[in-house]
């Protein structure tokens, strides 16, 4: 590969990316195919890394190559905590997301509180449930849910800092992240240990994820991931980058969740 770090910085980056998803050496060497032994190495800077093993571990870990190169790269990303509304740019365009810490953490216990029983929903599900909810919330209202940037990586849009907020709430003990194993393959569940402070969300707001719960929670990982990948948003993105809301307005059926022929026909 040709990546410009040491096998030491590579090894100590997938080390930091492992902990914070709650990993042990035994999950990740399971996950990406190969010994425990051989991850040892690969962590200690002792062994190389292949392409087909870099992008495992992508897909694993949730990380895109450009962020693994980045000399600025930080497994931790402190959280920003900004409020939509007061931005300091009186015309910066709506579709520009802030992400609203306390109404994502809320809206990530409500999602639990309903799917966290189902055996189907680990962390690739859960993903997906998010982006959904605030990608067809934008379509219908043209305004932030969450305000959560997410990233396309190959098995899906992964809402980036999730990792540092469930361990933020883990902390506070309003989650707590479980190891589990789904049709032989290892699987990270997440239990809500708190209820959802209902009076955050709006009554539009829980009516978009109760939809897409009610439509999406049953699917497997691999089908609700093969579906997301079909969505406009991801197609019109490229890999590693931001997916853009405004690409929302582009979707066709049976994606957008507003029926664009009636505002036509009433304009």
């Amino acid at each position: 590969m040709n990546i410009k770090l040491s096998q030491k910085q590579i090894g100590q980056r997938i080390t930091e990316l492992r902990k914070m998803k709650g990993l042990s050496q035994e999950d990740l060497a399971k996950s990406v195919k190969i010994s425990r032994p051989s991850l040892a190495q690969i962590e200690l800077g002792n062994r190389t890394v292949d392409v087909l093993e870099f992008q495992r571990f992508s897909m694993v870990l949730g990380f895109s190559l450009d962020d693994f190169v980045s000399k600025d790269f930080s497994a931790n990303q402190d959280l920003e905590v900004k409020a939509a509304a007061k931005s300091k740019k009186a015309d910066e365009r709506i579709s520009v997301p802030s992400l609203q810490v306390s109404k994502f953490k809320n809206v990530l216990l409500y999602i639990l509180e309903r799917c966290a029983g189902k055996p189907n929903v680990g962390e690739t599900v859960l993903y997906k449930l998010l982006y959904f909810s605030d990608f067809n919330y934008y379509e219908l209202y043209e305004e932030h849910l969450t305000g959560a940037k997410y990233r396309k990586l190959p098995y899906g849009p992964v809402p980036q800092k999730l990792d540092s907020i469930v361990l933020q709430m883990i902390d506070k003990g309003q989650l707590q992240r479980v190891k589990t194993e789904y049709h032989g393959y290892p699987q990270t569940r997440y239990l809500p240990l708190v209820k959802a402070d209902l009076t955050e969300l709006k009554a539009s707001e829980k009516e978009v994820i109760d939809r897409v719960i009610e439509q999406l929670s049953d699917w497997s990982a691999a089908a609700i991931s093969n579906y997301s990948h079909k969505d406009m948003p991801w197609l019109a993105s490229k890999e590693g980058e931001e997916i853009n809301y405004e690409l929302a307005f582009y979707r066709d059926a049976p994606f957008s969740v507003r029926n664009y022929g009636d505002e036509i026909e009433q304009q």
